[in-house]
């Protein structure tokens, strides 16, 4: 944060000494010319950096959800349990499929996998229990629908929730991940 900060310090001041110096070789024409010039270049930088902040706050539009490749829709999922006041752990390491985990302030966890199907794939170990694992809370994320046999499946489990492509749009337009787990 601080080398940024000095950044833009030297940034400023130099842009600054630079009009001055304008001003005394030109006259006054040069100040308004540079202000006209802030007045085009400032709404247009913002505008420009805006959905890149706004996706960094863990707000993404459907339009973006869609275009979101595997990693890139593991990266919002966590910016959203950022929002949302969790702590996104490190990924485990020599693990093939994606997987965010993450804890909260009242030592909650939480286990998010992404696939198609929220049944473990035929290669995968059978689930163990939340309790085993220490894990308060399981998510399967999926862009699109779960099947009557996802959601069936689901039910059985302890603590599961599967976060479909509707219930994900919300999460992403800013709706708090336990609403979403208590509606289900």
């Amino acid at each position: 944060m601080l080398p940024a900060f000095a950044g833009v310090t030297v940034v400023v001041c130099g842009v600054a000494a630079g009009v001055a110096e304008a001003y005394r070789a030109l006259g006054p024409g040069v100040l308004v010319a540079t202000l006209a010039l802030l007045a085009v270049v400032t709404p247009a930088a913002v505008q420009h950096h805006r959905p890149l902040a706004r996706r960094r706050l863990g707000h993404y539009t459907p339009e973006e959800l869609a275009e979101l490749d595997t990693d890139g829709l593991v990266l919002a999922v966590s910016r959203m349990l950022r929002r949302d006041g969790w702590t996104v752990l490190p990924p485990p390491t020599g693990q093939d499929r994606p997987r965010v985990r993450a804890r909260n302030g009242r030592g909650q966890r939480v286990e998010v996998a992404f696939r198609p199907v929220a049944e473990p794939l035929p290669d995968e170990e059978p689930a163990r229990s939340a309790r085993q694992t220490g894990t308060s809370l399981r998510l399967v994320v999926h862009r699109g629908t779960f099947t009557h046999r996802d959601v069936q499946w689901a039910r059985r489990q302890d603590n599961t929730h599967l976060i479909d492509g509707p219930r994900l749009r919300s999460w992403a337009r800013g709706t708090p991940l336990h609403q979403l787990t208590n509606a289900s």
